[in-house]
């Protein structure tokens, strides 16, 4: 039996932006399954599809001592904004001693250069807009949906006020890891998205720029080894296969042989 994965602590798995977790259509793909067979004990946190940062926060945390209370810490990873979901819980929720590591994939901590462009819109567009975003997810389970301080809170004025007031906890090993695209045919469901993005973040994966997602201890660029990249979704084994000589699921399980190397 293969136990490469079998870290000392649990695995919980944060969701990002867009989605919930679901049993039938689990959102990260065959990546748990891939980590289970080495070993690896997963769990997953609820939170809302588009809630604010902090409603997330409070909702993993309650997801973590429902699912994860006989465990003295727990390994995190997260995904997109659910790495700052994570790193707000563990500041600012006291879960500093009940989490070992938090390991980020394409999460925006220096916010979204778009974003802050959509800010500057008037102010009633963009509630307008997120009525509709938020009656939505909220017919899909969402609680707390809040579309407007989303694009607030993931602006790079709304980050910078974040990474200032959200400081990193000793103790917690902090890892990340930046996904691209390597051009705007990589994924057809993305290409509009990674036009746009191009000209504001430069290199990105479709939704987060590359430089945005550096935090910690930077693991490098997931692009592949052909010309097509890496995408947002791809990130997450989204469509279940393999890209050309590339399987994202390796890349998963080595950041958790990292953290079986480190004593995690």
């Amino acid at each position: 039996m293969n136990d490469s994965c079998k870290t000392k602590y649990p695995i919980v798995m944060i969701h990002g932006t867009g989605f919930r977790h679901r049993k039938i259509f689990n959102y990260w793909g065959r990546i748990p399954k891939a980590l289970e067979s080495r070993g690896a004990t997963v769990y997953y946190a609820e939170s809302d599809a588009f809630g604010s940062i902090e409603n997330n926060a409070e909702l993993i945390r309650a997801s973590i001592f429902k699912m994860c209370g006989d465990f003295e810490k727990v390994n995190l990873i997260a995904h997109s904004k659910g790495g700052l979901d994570g790193r707000y819980m563990i500041s600012k929720l006291g879960m500093a001693d009940r989490v070992a590591s938090l390991t980020t994939i394409a999460t925006p901590h220096l916010g979204s250069k778009t974003l802050a462009f959509f800010w500057r819109f008037p102010k009633f567009l963009l509630r307008f807009v997120g009525f509709f975003i938020n009656a939505y997810f909220h017919m899909l389970g969402d609680k707390k949906a809040d579309f407007f301080t989303f694009v607030k809170e993931l602006s790079t004025d709304g980050c910078a006020a974040f990474n200032k007031e959200i400081l990193d906890q000793p103790g917690i090993y902090y890892q990340s890891y930046a996904t691209k695209m390597k051009n705007s045919s990589s994924d057809m469901i993305l290409f509009i998205p990674y036009l746009v993005l191009k000209q504001f973040e430069g290199d990105n994966d479709g939704i987060v720029g590359v430089e945005s997602a550096a935090w910690g201890e930077f693991q490098g660029i997931v692009t592949g080894k052909k010309n097509r990249g890496v995408s947002h979704a791809d990130s997450v084994d989204l469509r279940r296969m393999d890209t050309p000589g590339f399987d994202i699921r390796q890349i998963y399980i080595e950041m958790v042989e990292r953290l079986v190397h480190k004593g995690f």
